[in-house]
Formats: structure tokens, C-alpha cells, sequence
């Protein structure tokens, strides 16, 4: 899994910065129409500290429980954390979970709510029992099949009425029967006579009933499901979506790519362009709601006005940021503009013991190899590169009076600045019990015990190679 430090990406700086936030700022002032298939995401949360008698699974102490819009719903809660205003047209059941949903988005600021009820229908609701950060077990209730006719032609005609009063129609499919059958074809017809545009977050195949659309956005598994073509570099990923756009005419295709950001092939300029936005994430915590992030203020952005080059920077900015919180969160605007601010990536590096813990014990839950070095103002970025290629995650830890914090956090490979007390750093060590420890090239600087504290718990011990002449 390990590999060697990922390339530093380009920061938002100057002017370029300076219009984004403006952009961010503008965000508000649009009007969305909403249509797809709304859910209920429920959350279990609790303890586990035994394991059943009846049968070998753990379990759960529940502590408390959160009920969330989720599916279309989730584009939603987006856009009003934006502070934006939305329409919203889907369907849910006659039960108890189809009322706590239409309770949950009637309950939100600016939202005029059109949700229909079908008789018999089973409300799409997932429950996630969670301990620790980690989920347990996901537990779907739900009825796919399409909805009843009738009900198609009037979420249709609300559709057509309700486009007039804003500047853009979301279609979300999650696949759950909303959108089913000639259903998006319609409801773009009436968005192209209304003079709006058409943005679409699909789930799954079938994509020519989006014939048309102004905004197509899958992400690079729904790319490669709709063009049989490879996705594993970027200039794949280009041609696949140049090719997506060719035959369904899309006005431009926007590949969602979670930590790495999107990529835009779009007509903005002379002729048919290719873009990549970097997302500038600092670390991927919780990678869940953030293509619905996406989705959200690239509606709101739409709106807006904001050209198609702007859109995609923002609906980058946007996965970072959720992919950065724990949770399926929304994304605000604050957050964007803290995210233009100089040395914001750097800073969330630096941790305390408390939270380097923290974010340790996470990234191994998920696997990670984790790597240790003792830094200084010596430390040089050669250094960084070689330790890095040994482990997935790379902590530097710094005395509590060396001043390098800052410089060494805005190294590429550095995923996570801690200070340590005392002499050595072998109480932060023990703390974080790293895979790897590395140390410096001169072995005179090294201390036996912190090498014997890694390999107690089977951790490795390796060494740089010295560097060229006059490096550093």
C-alpha cells in the first residue's frame, strides 16, 4: 500500500484565490430545483465491550441515535448549508420513516418541499450501527421498484411547474424508482422549455435517458460502467469522458474522484478543453456524502452564473472538504474560505499528542502503514521523500521548542506534525507505537532505545542514505 510521497499540487493563491472566495461568496443567491430519490440515513451509535452468548458478534450498548435526510435529500442539506434556496420533488412511503423524512426536509431553512406519498411504498431508510468511529453492520430497508405511473405524471407536472421559479434542476438518481423509465427525459424537456439547465448525478447504467443534460457528473466507476473504457490515469479518464460526452451530448462531463479532486472536459474556450482540479485535501477522514457535496455546490454555483471552470474548482474544494470531516457532512461557507487561506493545509498537520493519537489509531483502522521521524531544523525534504516511500502515513515529530513546525508540515509527505516532551522522543513513541521508524543517516544521532521500543511490537527500523554533497 505504501509508496513514494504524492507530488505537491498547485495552492490557490493571489488572484486566483481572490476570485474563488468571491465565487464562494455568491453561492447563496441561487434558486434549485431538487428531483431523485430522497432516503432516511439513521445512526446508531454506542459501545462494544462484549460479545453476544447467542452468537460470535459484538454487542452494541446504544448511546444515541441521529436521523438525517440522505440520497437526494443529502444534495439538499448541501445546498441549504450553502444558504441557498431549493425546491425539492420526490416520493416516499406511507410509514414512519417517510413521515420522520418529510418532518427532517420540511424542517430545513429555505426549502419548499414537494413529497409525495405513495400507498404500500417502503421508504428507502439505512441504518449504520457505529462503535469506536467504526461501523458495524448497515442495515436497508427499502422498495426500488419504479413508482406507480400516476405518481411519475404528477411529480412531472410539479417539476415543470416549479423549474420556472428557480435557475437549475438536480436530477438524483440513486436508482431507488423516482427516476425510473422515460422520467428524466420529460423533466428535461421541461427545464429546456423553461430555459434552465440541467444538472445530473447519476447512479448506474442507462445513461441515455440523460441525453442532453447541461452537466453530467459520475464518478470514475460510474464513468467506466457507462464507456466499457479504462479509468486509472488521468489521461484515461479524459478520453473516457470525452467519449461519455460524444455520445449521449452532454453540454460538458465533470468526473468526480474523491481525494483527487475532478476532472472538467467542457467546450470553455476555443474548442473542447480538459481540466483537472485537485481537491486540496489535507487528509481523507470519512470519504462518505462527498460526491453529494459535489453535486450541491455545483448547482448552487450553476445558479449563480459562475462559469463551467469556476463550477468545477469549487465542486473540487467541496470533496476535500467533506472527505475531511467525519460523518456525511455538509460543506459551508466558511469552510471554503478557510480553505483559501495561506497555510491552512499545513496547520491542520501540526497535532497535538492527544490528536496525533487520535488520527494514528484512525489511519490504522484503514490500514495504513505508519512511519516515524524525528525531525529538526536539519530535516531535509530528500530525507522526507525516502522516509515516506517506506510507509503510507509519515509523522514528524518535533521537540516542544523547535521552531520547524511549520516549514516541515508543508512538506508534501508529511501527513502529521506532533511535539514531543523530554529529550528523546521515545514517550511519543511508545504513544503512537509506529510500523516504521526512521532514522537519521548519521547513525551517531540515533539512540538505541527508541529502536528497541519499535521492534517490541514488530515495528521496522530503517535508515536514509546520506545525501549528496552540498544537499539539503
Amino acid at each position: 500500500m505504501h509508496g513514494p510521497a504524492p507530488a505537491p499540487r498547485p495552492g490557490l493563491q493571489g488572484p486566483l484565490a481572490a476570485e474563488i472566495a468571491n465565487a464562494v461568496r455568491l453561492l447563496r443567491r441561487g434558486a434549485v430545483l431538487v428531483i431523485g430519490d430522497a432516503m432516511l440515513d439513521r445512526y446508531v451509535y454506542g459501545k462494544v465491550e462484549r460479545v453476544s452468548p447467542e452468537a460470535p458478534v459484538p454487542v452494541l450498548s446504544v448511546e444515541r441515535e441521529v436521523a438525517l435526510p440522505g440520497g437526494a435529500g443529502n444534495v439538499v442539506r448541501n445546498l441549504t448549508a450553502l444558504g441557498g434556496a431549493v425546491a425539492f420533488v420526490s416520493v416516499v412511503g406511507d410509514d414512519q420513516a417517510g413521515s420522520d423524512l418529510t418532518g427532517l426536509i420540511g424542517g430545513q431553512p429555505g426549502v419548499e418541499p414537494w413529497l409525495l406519498v405513495q400507498g404500500g411504498r417502503a421508504t428507502t431508510t439505512k441504518t449504520r450501527f457505529i462503535a469506536s468511529g467504526q461501523q458495524l453492520l448497515r442495515a436497508d430497508h427499502e422498495q426500488a421498484l419504479p413508482i406507480h405511473p400516476r405518481l411519475a405524471e404528477r411529480l412531472v407536472r410539479i417539476a415543470a411547474d416549479a423549474v420556472a421559479a428557480t435557475a437549475v434542476m438536480v436530477l438524483s438518481d440513486y436508482r431507488k424508482g423516482v427516476l425510473a423509465g422515460d422520467t428524466p427525459a420529460r423533466l428535461i424537456a421541461a427545464a429546456r422549455t423553461a430555459g434552465r439547465k440541467v444538472l445530473v448525478d447519476p447512479k448506474g447504467g442507462e445513461h441515455a435517458r440523460y441525453a442532453g443534460a447541461d452537466l453530467f457528473m459520475p464518478d470514475l466507476a460510474e464513468l467506466a460502467e457507462a464507456t466499457g473504457q479504462p479509468v486509472g490515469t488521468e489521461e484515461e479518464i479524459a478520453a473516457a469522458a470525452i467519449a461519455l460526452r460524444a455520445a449521449y451530448g452532454f453540454g460538458a462531463v465533470l468526473v468526480i474522484r474523491g481525494q483527487d479532486g475532478v476532472t472538467l472536459v467542457s467546450d470553455e474556450g476555443a474548442g473542447e478543453t480538459v481540466s483537472h482540479f485537485p481537491s486540496h485535501i489535507a487528509e481523507v477522514v470519512d470519504p462518505a456524502g462527498a460526491g453529494d457535496a459535489v453535486v450541491a455546490v455545483a448547482a448552487a454555483a450553476t445558479a449563480a452564473g459562475l462559469p463551467i471552470g469556476i463550477v468545477a474548482r469549487l465542486g473540487a474544494l467541496a470533496a476535500g472538504i467533506a472527505m475531511g470531516k467525519t460523518g456525511i457532512a455538509v460543506v459551508r461557507e466558511d469552510e471554503f474560505l478557510e480553505v483559501l487561506t495561506p497555510g491552512r493545509l499545513a496547520s491542520r498537520k501540526i497535532a497535538t499528542r492527544a490528536e496525533a493519537a487520535e488520527r494514528v489509531e484512525r489511519w490504522r483502522r484503514s490500514g495504513c502503514r505508519v512511519g516515524f521521524l524525528a525531525g529538526d531544523r536539519t530535516t531535509a525534504a530528500d530525507i522526507i521523500v525516502q522516509a515516506r516511500s517506506w510507509c503510507d502515513r509519515l509523522v514528524i515529530a518535533l521537540s516542544d521548542t523547535d521552531p520547524e513546525a511549520g516549514r516541515l508540515a508543508e512538506l508534501a509527505g508529511v501527513d502529521l506534525v506532533a511535539r514531543f516532551g523530554g529529550d528523546t522522543p521515545a514517550d511519543l513513541i511508545r504513544l503512537l507505537r509506529p510500523d516504521v521508524l526512521v532514522q537519521a543517516p548519521d547513525p551517531a544521532t540515533n539512540g538505541s532505545r527508541e529502536s528497541d521500543l519499535v521492534q517490541e511490537w514488530g515495528g521496522t527500523v530503517r535508515r536514509p542514505g546520506p545525501l549528496p554533497a552540498g544537499g539539503g
